[in-house]
């Protein structure tokens, strides 16, 4: 004799997320209904689902659930949040340094697309700064870090020999940087 077929878990056993067609939660959603939308009621790991490990996380700070943090793994991720941002003004500054290389070493092939490219990058600078206004002091060596690699991508980039580019910005290069930070013309 056969046994019966595997009845599909109820609404009690699970907490769905919302349901795309209403934008609510079901009444009873069985198992098989979208196991997208399905959300397992045991805690989260840090290393088996982040995103619900962070909501989680942000559920037991919000209701005061001391004894449910993960202290460890939040002070890691507070920390990779601040050098995100980090990371991401050294990453448009080197972007910036290289377009104004290229233009002050190949000023007849300058073209609107680079001071886009410019603009672009000082905007979502502006943008990460307003967020984390504190990281305006730490530009300077934002800079310091952007320049090399800068003039290895304006080497690349106009088949230029790399020693046509100083080993440090000049005096000209600071001041269009500074212009271009400003929101000034950067011309050279």
């Amino acid at each position: 004799m056969s046994s019966p077929p595997a009845r599909p878990r109820e609404h009690h056993q699970l907490r769905c997320r919302w349901n795309a067609t209403t934008g609510r939660a079901p009444e009873k959603a069985p198992l098989a209904a979208n196991h997208l939308l399905v959300q397992r009621i045991a805690p989260a790991g840090y290393d088996d689902d982040f995103v619900l490990w962070a909501e989680e996380q942000a559920v037991a700070l919000r209701e005061n659930r001391w004894d449910d943090l993960d202290v460890a793994h939040i002070a890691e991720e507070m920390d990779g949040l601040a050098g995100s941002d980090r990371r991401e003004i050294r990453s448009r500054l080197v972007q910036i340094a290289a377009q104004l290389l290229k233009a002050q070493y190949q000023p007849e092939r300058a073209s609107s697309s680079w001071r886009t490219t410019i603009l672009v990058q000082v905007t979502d600078i502006d943008g990460v700064l307003e967020d984390s206004p504190s990281l305006r002091r730490e530009i300077p060596g934002f800079v310091a870090y952007a320049y090399p690699r800068a003039r290895r991508i304006a080497n690349s980039e106009t088949g230029l020999l790399i020693g046509t580019f100083p080993e440090r910005p000049t005096p000209e290069f600071e001041c269009a940087l500074a212009a271009a930070l400003a929101g000034e013309d950067f011309t050279f």
